[in-house]
């Protein structure tokens, strides 16, 4: 259940830091040009666009952690194998 829960949260961490991240950027070099007058504009969407993103991240190193603690639990548990003798 971790695995699945941990590979959501990833992949919604994922789509939501890309999608924010990408409008961010759109918007900063579609306003360019007004940015080279007034440069406090460029920190309007990266405030806006900004949120999304650190939650999205927020999602994405969440899922990683539980993948990893799954893994750890899984390699704690796993009984070890007999050695076969090749002779």
């Amino acid at each position: 259940m971790k695995q699945l829960f941990g590979g959501l949260l990833l992949g919604v961490g994922i789509l939501i830091m890309t999608c924010s991240g990408l409008c961010s950027l759109v918007v900063v070099f579609m306003g360019f040009g007004d940015a080279m007058r007034d440069p406090s504009i460029i920190m309007l969407p990266l405030l806006v666009g900004g949120i999304p993103f650190a939650i999205g991240f927020g999602l994405f190193w969440g899922g990683r952690a539980l993948l990893r603690q799954d893994a750890r639990e899984r390699s704690a548990h796993r009984v070890p194998e007999p050695p076969v003798d090749g002779a």
